[in-house]
């Protein structure tokens, strides 16, 4: 089988709610790239990668450029054994593992597609019918956001992440993580998220401050140096997501003893070639994982839950339904969230069918 044509687009997705967190970092209409690699063998693989601007180092515009630079790789290599044809594109391109993300997981759809097997089976295998979801809850007034949570726990979540920071005041942010929690009351997971935007001294105070309220802290600081100082200073458990994005910066975090919990993400390793081998890891090293990617629709959601769904479930803390946030839906038929958790698709591949008519004409053919 080999590759004959991949096409792009860039599709805008606005959020139904303006998502606002720390360091005047936004969701409002997000631009994600959709792709689609067609085979001789009449299969077609999808991918998509959707950056948030401002978050970390990857940017919409920067897929096309670095997809067209990988042309002479892609084109007539087989897409069957994905992690040889990624091999190959790393040695072509070092680096861009956010561009790279969506080819791999196009690839992989054909894969599953060629083997006519879910995804979930040939990530491991299916471990659970379905998983739990976390409910990222935007920076605004404390009330609001314990309003949302409320709301959130009624259709029957029960983790909640409050982004915090986007006011500049330490103590609206013990505010909002208080207010959360009695929201959800006892017993559901919370954990508040500054996205590298605090000082040590900003979260360390609102770490003590609500040390009795039974919370998690997420990437409070930008290194993980002062991480580790906000841990051992607040001594309570931490998630880490932007600082940690292959095997070594894994390492380092367990290192340090600052991952009790990690957000492993498709677009911040490389698609999901990489996050199985990082996922492999953290069940080696201990940590739970939120499985999901950065933001995006339905390919990247289904991508995630096929790789959330093969691991094993004591060491999976969640996942997120990232096309529940935005408009349009990609694929008709992608996954939606019931009764706080949500399960993968059981068609071959990804089993999702994106909408050619939505998507219109493609901004870029390589054949």
């Amino acid at each position: 089988m080999k590759i004959t044509r991949l096409s792009l687009w860039h599709v805008p997705l606005t959020s139904h709610t303006a998502y606002y967190m720390a360091d005047g970092k936004t969701c409002d209409t997000v631009e994600s790239v959709v792709i689609a690699v067609e085979t001789d063998a009449g299969l077609t693989g999808w991918g998509e990668v959707c950056p948030i601007p401002h978050y970390l180092p990857a940017y919409a515009r920067g897929v096309a450029p670095a997809l067209t630079e990988l042309a002479p790789v892609i084109l007539g290599g087989d897409p069957l054994g994905v992690e040889s044809l990624m091999a190959k594109a790393d040695a072509w391109l070092p680096g861009h593992a956010f561009a790279k993300s969506a080819l791999d997981i196009a690839l992989w759809d054909i894969t599953g597609k060629a083997a006519d097997l879910p995804l979930y089976t040939l990530m491991g295998g299916r471990q659970a019918a379905d998983l739990p979801l976390y409910h990222s809850i935007t920076c605004v007034a404390p009330d609001e956001m314990a309003r949302i949570a409320r709301d959130a726990r009624a259709s029957g979540i029960t983790q909640f992440q409050a982004k915090l920071g986007a006011s500049g005041d330490w103590r609206t942010d013990v505010e909002r993580l208080v207010k959360v929690r009695e929201a959800v009351g006892p017993g559901p997971l919370v954990y508040g998220d500054w996205n590298c935007g605090a000082t040590t001294l900003w979260a360390t105070r609102v770490g003590r401050a609500v040390a009795g309220f039974d919370v998690m802290l997420e990437q409070p600081c930008a290194t993980l140096a002062e991480c580790a100082q906000v841990r051992a200073a607040t001594d309570l458990p931490m998630k880490l997501d932007e600082l940690v994005h292959d095997t070594d910066t894994l390492l380092q975090a367990h290192k340090l003893g600052i991952m009790d919990a990690v957000a492993l993400k498709l677009s911040k390793f490389g698609g999901l070639s990489a996050l199985r081998r990082a996922r492999d890891l953290c069940l080696h090293l201990g940590a739970k994982m939120c499985v999901e990617c950065t933001w995006g629709s339905d390919i990247v959601t289904a991508a995630a839950l096929h790789l959330g769904a093969a691991t094993r479930p004591a060491r999976l803390l969640n996942v997120c339904d990232l096309s529940g946030y935005v408009a349009p839906r990609v694929a008709p038929d992608g996954p939606v969230r019931r009764q706080g958790r949500i399960a993968p698709p059981d068609g071959p591949g990804l089993g999702i069918a994106p909408d050619r008519d939505l998507l219109g004409p493609p901004d870029l053919i390589l054949d």
